[in-house]
């Protein structure tokens, strides 16, 4: 028998097994959504999709979902200390590590296994995790404790670094190896695509995601807008644009050249820095 309690906010509540403690997990029975994109208050049609239309995943098990995004400090006040999303970031930060070193392995067979140590720090650190979870909005949908919600703890980068872990650990419980690395790969897809084109230290994609969604979850997006010369050595122009506004172009010997070009370029010129009446946005190609 399940009775339905309410707790705190009229929009959330917790089922309540009879004869045992409740279980705090309200997020698959809240009824109301926020998604940035539908403006604030807007009637979801499930009550994570949202969240599982960005990641393009849907689980079966809702409740690996609600335990990923419960931050300690509600358990806390919640009394109910051991359901949070310690132990889902403890293994998705397991599986994250292996899927990225497998794929970074795959990928540069000729790097010495210090480089490949420096590549993969690059991805799964916090400050880069925290990123990942801002282009997804996962922050929305973190269930925090009243202090840690007034404290500014939806946007602190530990908070959604640790969220992202246990969402990955929460989807290789619900499905298993395959689809949680068909996910990291989609979601890493920009910056793994950086490091090919440039695997040095700098990788110009990653660096303008990070400073643009600084200002607005919105994520910088490339488009390839011609290709030229011969075959064996065609040409390709790349545009970056952010928010309905063209940041840069660049070119290069392949798509993804091209792309990390016009990133680099974009860092460079930082239109977006510039008064709306300062111009077109239109730049010139980068060499």
């Amino acid at each position: 028998m399940v009775v339905v309690a309410q707790l705190v906010e009229p929009r959330i509540v917790i089922p309540v097994v009879a004869g045992s403690s409740p279980v705090v997990h309200p997020i698959f029975l809240i009824g109301i959504g926020n998604d940035p994109d539908e403006g604030e208050g807007t009637p979801a049609p499930a009550p994570m999709q949202p969240l599982e239309n960005r990641i393009h995943y849907k689980f079966r098990n809702s409740l690996l979902l609600a335990e990923a995004l419960t931050h300690p400090s509600l358990a806390y006040e919640s009394a109910s200390p051991h359901f949070d999303n310690q132990r889902l970031e403890f293994l998705g930060d397991a599986v994250l590590q292996l899927i990225v070193t497998e794929e970074l392995f795959r990928r540069f067979p000729d790097f010495t296994e210090g480089r490949l140590t420096k590549l993969r720090a690059r991805v799964v650190s916090r400050r880069a995790l925290a990123r990942f979870a801002s282009a997804i909005h996962l922050g929305t949908y973190v269930l925090l404790g009243k202090g840690e919600e007034a404290s500014g703890g939806r946007r602190r980068a530990s908070t959604l670094a640790d969220a992202f872990e246990a969402l990955i650990g929460a989807v290789y419980l619900d499905a298993g190896p395959v689809p949680a690395r068909e996910l990291v790969l989609r979601l890493f897809e920009a910056e793994l695509g950086g490091m090919a084109a440039s695997p040095e230290e700098r990788n110009p994609k990653g660096e303008l995601q990070e400073c643009l969604q600084a200002l607005h979850p919105q994520a910088p997006a490339y488009m390839i807008r011609s290709e030229s010369g011969p075959d064996h050595r065609r040409v390709f122009l790349a545009e970056v644009s952010w928010r309905k506004q063209v940041l840069a172009t660049g070119k290069g010997r392949s798509k993804k050249d091209a792309e990390v070009r016009a990133a680099a370029e974009a860092l460079r010129a930082k239109v977006w820095e510039q008064p709306p009446d300062a111009g077109t946005c239109h730049l010139p190609a980068a060499d």
